[in-house]
């Protein structure tokens, strides 16, 4: 396994902001196991996100242009988006 791969945290939590959700849609393109686009054109979280590469959630919650979807680690600290 690389170096990187290992300094990875687990992810314990992954929420969408519906309210801040514009449906771009590029978290789905970039993890279409964790993310959908619904019938309201907001992105939803799928119950097989845990079957989606690390690395992918990670880079698809950062496409995501208003920063809607936050992912927390197993100790409860928010990965993304920063805190400012």
């Amino acid at each position: 396994m690389p170096d990187d791969q290992e300094k990875l945290p687990r992810i314990k939590s992954i929420t969408i902001d519906r309210n801040l959700c514009i449906g771009a849609a590029s978290c789905a393109a970039l993890a279409p196991k964790a993310f959908a686009i619904d019938s309201e054109n907001k992105a939803v979280l799928k119950d097989t996100w845990r079957e989606e590469d690390l690395e992918m959630l990670i880079a698809a919650a950062k496409s995501c242009p208003t920063n809607a979807i936050i992912i927390q680690d197993e100790e409860g600290n928010q990965i993304w988006p920063p805190k400012t």
